[in-house]
């Protein structure tokens, strides 16, 4: 049995900011290290793969406790903006790419990317709702399939 990890099938299950870049950093990092990578993109997490929702991906600040800050005040009108703004002007820094970008680069390096077919179905999407980097619409079972002898990380 090997201690090295060959393969990794990462779960994307938010649609926030912060619930979509650890998915990315991760799935890069593998590649990085030639590990294969899969990301199934599910619930919320379809909006980092959905063309018109790609570019609006924000920071949570209402009930997000690694805020640190009152709910009340998470929901003040721009707060939300303002939190992402931040955000994404710290990432730019680190040369952290857009998620629309990053997702692009990802994509070029042999990662495969998914879709969850029940929550495509639930929320009534097709793939032209995807943008092109997006393989397939698979099922939870094909997933499994593709995960097969890899570690599975949920971010």
């Amino acid at each position: 049995m090997s201690d090295t990890i060959e393969k990794v099938s990462i779960i994307v299950s938010k649609g926030s900011l912060e619930g979509v870049y650890p998915a990315l950093i991760m799935a890069n990092g593998a590649r990085a290290e030639g590990i294969e990578a899969n990301l199934f993109f599910t619930f919320f997490g379809l909006d980092a793969i959905h063309r018109k929702r790609i570019d609006h991906i924000k920071v949570a600040t209402v009930g997000n406790p690694g805020m640190h800050m009152a709910t009340m005040l998470g929901g003040l009108p721009g707060m939300s903006a303002l939190a992402t703004h931040l955000m994404e002007r710290k990432m730019a820094n680190l040369d952290i790419p857009p998620i629309h970008e990053f997702i692009e680069m990802i994509a070029d390096t042999g990662a495969g990317l998914y879709a969850c077919k029940a929550s495509v179905d639930m929320f009534e999407l097709t793939k032209d709702d995807f943008i092109d980097e997006v393989q397939e619409i698979i099922t939870v079972g094909e997933f499994y399939e593709r995960a097969a002898g890899g570690e599975i990380i949920f971010t």
